[in-house]
């Protein structure tokens, strides 16, 4: 642990475990995967207030201690937005969707990034008027926090963050010159302001429906052919046919692939590089067929899935699987499924809208 740290340990007096000091202690309680935290909060209350401390956080990451969370936003009934994290519990074989505090302005269409503890929700459309506005949720205390606003107002626009910055594409008409001139931009936590990304004009009449960052380059899929910027060249391009009609819905990346899924449910991955798509397999007797509102993460390495279920009566479930995904020697995709099951039960009629993994 840094000199900071354990200074700011030693001169705030927890009174953690008696018997140990309180910056030994605070290592060892730092430790403990997280599904033992609600019962150590009931321990004491020092114990309590450390596990909902900065300090806290701070001592997990330096000792690489982190884990990561699965955060889930999902519309119920326009215009509420209800936000959930996964408590997973591997010793009761327990795995729950859990509501935290919704966020204060719901918007439609909005853009998501992850940085650090953070989750940007960006832009989107609130009564039909596309938002210059950024939210923050805090995921280590569930507090939601306004943040810097765009330039312009942009829904359904394309996200990714590289190099600890992070890019917006699109989501605007570009009638005017302000929207033209910032159709993409840049926000640099540090600095805490959005600065204009210079595009080509050919490529501003596009309207995005899914964006992804593989190998520090965020690819943008559009209505009429994705596109591809590298932020530290500043260069534009088309991303390649195969990509362009294989990639349908929400996707994520997982050590340099990515994953979406196919119309008859099926899981499969592009390998940017080789170019062309590929099944996943070994999921076959392991995971259920879906077709509704699939969305997916990467979740510190491993492939989580979240999708919508026909439920009974008036419900419908969400079911979540955890799937270990690697390529074998002869470059096919293969996945072993560590677990799957439902997760939460709301009102038909819901959809999801977006999932992010958050290390913590």
């Amino acid at each position: 642990m840094s000199s900071s740290s354990s200074s700011e340990a030693t001169t705030v007096n927890y009174n953690l475990i008696p018997s140990l000091p309180d910056d030994v202690a605070l290592n060892c309680l730092a430790r403990l995967p997280r599904h033992h935290h609600p019962t150590l909060s009931l321990v004491s209350k020092p114990i309590r207030n450390i596990l909902s401390s900065p300090l806290f956080f701070n001592t997990r990451s330096l000792l690489q201690s982190t884990q990561h969370l699965l955060y889930l936003s999902l519309h119920s009934r326009a215009p509420t937005l209800q936000w959930f994290t996964l408590h997973h519990n591997p010793n009761l074989n327990l795995n729950l969707l859990v509501p935290i505090p919704p966020i204060p302005s719901p918007a439609i269409g909005s853009a998501y990034a992850v940085l650090g503890h953070t989750i940007y929700v960006i832009g989107g459309s609130i009564n039909d008027i596309p938002s210059p506005h950024v939210w923050l949720l805090d995921c280590r205390f569930h507090r939601w926090l306004p943040g810097p606003a765009m330039r312009v107002g942009r829904e359904f626009a394309a996200a990714g963050v590289v190099d600890g910055k992070i890019y917006v594409i699109g989501g605007c008409v570009a009638d005017t010159w302000a929207r033209s001139a910032n159709w993409a931009e840049v926000l640099d936590p540090a600095v805490g302001r959005w600065e204009r990304v210079a595009s080509p004009v050919d490529v501003r009449e596009k309207w995005m429906h899914a964006s992804a960052v593989v190998e520090n380059k965020v690819f943008a899929m559009a209505d009429r052919g994705g596109i591809v910027f590298d932020p530290r060249s500043g260069a534009w391009e088309s991303v390649g046919t195969e990509l362009d009609l294989g990639w349908r819905g929400r996707a994520c990346v997982v050590d340099g692939i990515l994953y979406c899924y196919d119309y008859l449910g099926k899981i499969k991955g592009f390998d940017v590089k080789g170019g062309v798509w590929k099944e996943l397999k070994g999921l076959e007797k392991g995971l259920p067929r879906f077709l509704c509102g699939a969305t997916m993460a990467d979740f510190g390495g491993k492939l989580v899935v979240v999708w919508e279920c026909q439920g009974s009566g008036k419900e419908m479930e969400i079911w979540c699987a955890e799937i270990v995904v690697n390529k074998n020697i002869d470059g096919e995709l293969w996945g072993e499924v560590g677990w799957f099951d439902k997760v939460l039960s709301v009102p038909k009629g819901s959809s999801i809208v977006h999932c992010s993994s958050v290390s913590l």
